[in-house]
């Protein structure tokens, strides 16, 4: 980390203001070249090392941006020191506030990086904060989920983790499997001295209720709430002309897909966010899946088909007016593994007491009377789709949720844990449960950063964006 960065630390674009972050040991004296105070100015013949020492941590400067060569003035920016360690990455940091247009701010950066200073990698600061110890691993992949929250309740289960509480709850599992590791090592090490001290129900009942019991439930925790921040992919599928444009045009309250009474109108996947009680729902429509001879729409049923398999939930939906066609139980065999609500659309044009005949086949399944194109119904849909996500509760909210890499790792641990606790009780040596508990220990230890290797960490920063 010896390198001095900087970068861009806003969105690109037009704004009211933009700033460039600049850190490492050279940060402050970088800044202090290209920046002129605004009152008092420095004193003809005053030392650079006078002039450095007169920025006070933590306070804003107003000042102007100028090239050291030349003297020519591009910008008045305020401009704020925050001293090692003090600081998001425990470095000297200098923030350049300026005003935000791309042609600005690229300006100043180059002339910051023609100081000597590199141009920082995506999420470099952070990666440089987790580094120093100023947070853990967890919370450093928190401040990529704040960035992209799309609900309060994903909002909140960030600001939770990067507030420390999963790393509090994989401390607290890892701190249980240290006491049982140390305990087995000591067996190794000094059998004759503590061989009858060691009560093996005693290890077991920590391991279940310590460990084994609170792995469960951090896994539990990733089935439960994950869609908060993946989203919940929810796909459109019918026949042609049946009203999926018109529900996803309903559903997102815009016209987001092109209706026309022509059947295979739509023939790329259209995707939408949104946020249904609370939750970041992924919605697509899909091309109408049909036999046809149009090569343009069999590649648009290609993509549905294989849209289905990456979807949470399918919207089967068919028109209520019309007798069930028999390309629609083809329609069931392709999408029956998968979790569904029958939409029974175009309701205005029958009877309340009119029900679509169903097969029994097809078995119990939700089903929402609709009429899309006057948004009948499309509230019970939304109650149904937050159903569908959170296991019937209709909210999902949860402090601690596990992203993909973390289960990854407490099932690994949890694994190894059960095999420990196996082995007490089969009474196996105390080197082979050694070897299970240090697995455990070890995968928690990767979660929160203590071992990680650096190929993950540089996947892991990878995704964030460059300033961040």
């Amino acid at each position: 980390m010896c390198h001095t960065i900087a970068a861009i630390a806003t969105p690109p674009g037009s704004g009211g203001i933009g700033i460039i972050k600049i850190s490492g040991q050279d940060a402050l004296s970088v800044a202090a070249s290209v920046f002129r105070k605004s009152a008092p100015a420095p004193e003809k013949g005053v030392s650079d090392t006078r002039h450095l020492k007169s920025f006070e941590s933590h306070r804003f400067y107003h000042g102007h941006v100028a090239d050291p060569e030349n003297g020519k003035v591009l910008d008045e920016v305020l401009l704020v020191f925050m001293q090692s360690p003090r600081s998001y990455t425990r470095e000297d940091i200098v923030e350049i506030h300026a005003h935000s247009g791309p042609l600005v701010l690229n300006a100043i950066l180059s002339m910051v990086l023609r100081q000597g200073v590199r141009l920082a990698e995506p999420g470099e600061f952070t990666k440089r904060a987790y580094l120093s110890g100023r947070i853990d691993l967890t919370q450093a992949e928190a401040v990529i989920d704040i960035i992209n929250a799309r609900t309060d309740g994903a909002l909140e289960a960030a600001t939770a983790q990067i507030g420390g509480h999963l790393k509090a709850s994989v401390d607290s599992v890892r701190e249980a499997l240290l006491r049982i590791l140390a305990e087995t090592e000591a067996a190794i090490d000094f059998p004759e001295d503590i061989e009858d001290s060691i009560d093996p129900e005693a290890s077991l009942g920590l391991l279940r209720n310590e460990v084994i019991g609170k792995l469960m439930a951090l896994t539990a925790q990733y089935e439960d709430a994950h869609y908060l921040r993946d989203g919940f992919r929810v796909l459109i599928v019918g026949r042609p002309n049946v009203g999926k444009s018109s529900l996803m045009n309903g559903l997102v309250r815009k016209d987001r897909a092109i209706v026309t009474s022509v059947p295979g109108t739509t023939r790329d996947l259209i995707e939408e966010t949104l946020n249904i009680r609370g939750l970041p729902v992924i919605i697509a429509d899909a091309a109408g899946l049909h036999q046809t001879d149009d090569p343009v729409e069999k590649l648009g049923i290609e993509r549905t088909h294989a849209a289905i398999d990456d979807a949470d939930l399918i919207l089967f939906m068919s028109d209520i007016s019309q007798p069930l066609a028999r390309d629609e139980s083809d329609i069931y065999e392709r999408i029956c593994h998968k979790k569904i609500i029958l939409v029974a659309n175009k309701s205005d044009l029958v009877d309340d007491t009119v029900s679509p005949e169903i097969p029994d086949a097809w078995g119990d399944m939700p089903m929402v009377r609709t009429s899309a194109i006057y948004d009948k119904g499309l509230d019970s849909l939304r109650d149904q789709i937050a159903a569908a996500a959170t296991g019937g509760r209709g909210q999902m909210k949860s402090a601690i949720i596990p992203n993909l890499r973390h289960k990854g790792l407490l099932d690994q641990s949890l694994e190894a844990a059960l095999a420990a606790a196996e082995g007490i009780r089969n009474d196996v040596s105390p080197e082979l449960i050694s070897i299970d508990i240090q697995e455990a220990t070890d995968a928690l230890g990767e979660i929160i950063g203590l071992t990680v290797r650096e190929d993950i960490l540089d996947h892991i920063f990878s995704n964030f964006c460059i300033g961040k």
